[in-house]
């Protein structure tokens, strides 16, 4: 199978590496790394071991690249202006698409882009660092939820959970996709919000505050009750779970806490804005998150 990786960051070196080694053909679209993923190859650093893709197919444009069976999407939320520019020369009939973005709305912009083909959306719950150009440390291997946007596509979407399973990515496939990414939210808008918002900490700080912990707790239950309206239903203790697996985390450094300090654009608007805005046309109240909106806008603008 012939991928494209769109967004070589921390994701998209991390699993399209895995795909490569699995024995897939995949091309890598970068930019800042890509010099040294020509000199160099990829190198992923994990904790029982540490490869690199020496051979790494890397361009700077997508017509190089030419039409895929599968287009990865894995760059920040706030690039995706770019993608009517970007994806065209990579994608044909047949082509599918998978986006592996945080927040909400993603999967959305690719169907209207490209409303012939098939959009499934992937669901990273992982810990990954992008250390230096093309080099990605791994904290937490994790697992990816995936589905399709479409109800109708869930076999197509269970072939390529099984291609990410041959890669020995641990992967489920989640016949209700808008589910998944509300899910996440109950970790993303807490753990990356207050990173921020606390001054650029890491997750120890978080849980290890009576405070910040307990900020982090009154987000998850909002988010978890605009969730309830829209019928899903994450089961009892999924509050406890969440810091439970946040404190082996140590000293991690959430992706928009990084981009933030990094002076790079938060995605402000895919994993706070879209929500709280899905939660208020619901009538659900979330004070918090529209407190936490209010401050993000301001301090990442």
């Amino acid at each position: 199978m012939k991928i494209a990786i769109v967004g070589s960051g921390a994701i998209g070196l991390y699993y399209g590496a895995l795909l490569q080694r699995s024995g897939q053909e995949v091309a890598f679209l970068m930019r800042s790394d890509l010099p040294v993923a020509k000199e160099r190859g990829i190198r992923v650093v994990r904790k029982d071991e540490t490869f690199v893709l020496d051979e790494v197919a890397a361009f700077a444009r997508a017509e190089e690249i030419g039409v895929c069976d599968l287009v990865i999407v894995s760059l920040k939320a706030t690039g995706n202006g770019s993608l009517a520019e970007i994806l065209p020369p990579l994608v044909g009939r047949g082509t599918k698409l998978l986006t592996l973005q945080n927040g909400l709305g993603n999967d959305a912009l690719l169907a209207e882009l490209f409303p012939k083909n098939k959009v499934f959306g992937g669901l990273c719950f992982v810990c990954l660092n992008r250390i230096e150009p093309a080099v990605v440390e791994n904290y937490m291997a994790g697992s990816i939820s995936l589905g399709p946007r479409l109800g109708e596509d869930l076999a197509e979407a269970e072939e390529i959970v099984e291609l990410f399973k041959a890669a020995g990515v641990k992967t489920r496939c989640e016949p209700n996709l808008a589910e998944v990414q509300w899910k996440k939210l109950v970790w993303n808008v807490p753990f990356n919000g207050l990173a921020i918002a606390a001054g650029g900490v890491t997750t120890d700080v978080i849980v290890g505050s009576p405070e910040l912990c307990g900020e982090a707790r009154a987000l998850m239950r909002e988010i978890i009750a605009a969730s309830h309206f829209f019928g899903y239903d994450f089961g009892e203790g999924f509050e406890d779970y969440q810091i439970k697996i946040t404190r082996p985390m140590e000293g991690y450094r959430p992706s928009s806490m990084i981009d933030f300090v990094e002076g790079r654009p938060v995605e402000v608007e895919a994993i706070w804005g879209e929500p709280l805005r899905q939660a208020k046309a619901a009538g659900v109240a979330t004070p918090k998150l529209e407190m936490l909106y209010a401050l993000l806008k301001r301090l990442c603008r």
